[in-house]
């Protein structure tokens, strides 16, 4: 069954047990819905929207939250059809056409994508996701605009580090590495006590080839999170990577001699 299929499924299994957690409603599944998010738990996320939207089915921040998270994990086709069903209820909701746009962006559908990224912003839309959605439809269509998407979206967040993070995820997708690990960078200073943004870090610094500084981030990843299973395993295969090469170096100086 696809992640579409199970999302549909938790939804009637949960309706049953959340009658027994008395006191535990909208709010709390919110709460912790975003909280998953932001901690890069996105199949975690896809859950607790769910319960959101079965003590209210109308907020639509949940809907969107299900949309982002089908988004950020790879789910393209499923996000599109989540979206429609979420538009159905929210025609004009500003969020959840920008969301639509980035689902049919990393479609190849890029006419739709930059359409549903009009509407977003016609419908008033001035919000970071809104900027960040259309940076990321700006940069499926290989248009250098997006960099105006992403300082607009930073600007409106107020010193949020979860915006510059989610523009830094957004241009690793693209393989802009670099670009991405300036914003992780920003992520970083504004909340350096965070796993996930040394975690992104690690990641662009080792498509760039920055060794050194990939096994920093991963060892702060660590000093935050001893138990961060993704630092462990990246920092495994960094010292794997460079006992082969020293033994590589060897092998070709004694063919030299």
């Amino acid at each position: 069954m696809s992640r579409f299929g199970n999302l549909e499924f938790d939804a009637h299994e949960e309706s049953g047990r959340s009658e027994l957690q008395v006191g535990r409603g909208e709010a709390h599944w919110f709460e912790a819905a975003d909280a998953a998010f932001a901690t890069a738990e996105f199949d975690t996320a896809l859950r607790l929207y769910a319960r959101v939207l079965e003590h209210n089915p109308d907020n639509v921040s949940a809907w969107t939250g299900q949309v982002r998270a089908l988004i950020e994990l790879g789910e393209f086709r499923e996000a599109k059809l989540w979206a429609d069903k979420a538009l159905e209820r929210f025609p004009t909701a500003p969020e959840l056409l920008a969301a639509k746009g980035v689902a049919l962006g990393r479609l190849g559908d890029l006419d739709t994508a930059i359409a549903f990224s009009d509407a977003s912003l016609e419908e008033q839309g001035d919000t970071p996701y809104v900027w960040l959605a259309r940076g990321d439809v700006l940069l499926a269509r290989r248009e250098k605009r997006a960099d105006y998407c992403f300082e607009r979206a930073i600007s409106l967040a107020g010193g949020q580090w979860l915006i510059a993070w989610l523009a830094a995820r957004i241009r690793r997708y693209y393989r802009q590495f670099a670009a991405a690990l300036k914003l992780a960078l920003q992520a970083v200073a504004l909340e350096p006590g965070n796993v996930v943004v040394w975690l992104l870090c690690g990641d662009c610094q080792i498509a760039l080839g920055l060794t050194g500084s990939a096994q920093r981030s991963f060892r702060q990843a660590l000093d935050l999170d001893p138990n961060c299973r993704t630092a462990s395993s990246q920092l495994a295969a960094l010292q794997n990577r460079g006992a082969f090469s020293r033994l590589a170096g060897r092998w070709r100086e004694l063919f030299r001699g």
